[in-house]
């Protein structure tokens, strides 16, 4: 049995678990330059639930400058 965190997300369920648009999700899958893994099966993409989580984690902060 897969665990809540092994759980497989559509584009358009990981946008909405970010609050984005699956359209920016897109972008960055294409460009590579915002780390945040997905597995490509066939045509379909997938984001696993643990990735986002560590992603939402990772991109904490305190302020909205790039100073720390």
């Amino acid at each position: 049995m897969q665990s809540n965190d092994d759980r497989m997300m559509t584009r358009v369920e990981a946008a909405q678990y970010l609050g984005l648009r699956p359209a920016t999700l897109e972008a960055w899958a294409s460009r590579g330059g915002v780390k945040l893994p997905f597995s490509k099966l066939g045509r379909a993409v997938r984001y696993r639930k643990r990735d986002l989580d560590r992603f939402i984690d990772a991109n904490r902060a305190t302020a909205t400058s790039k100073r720390s």
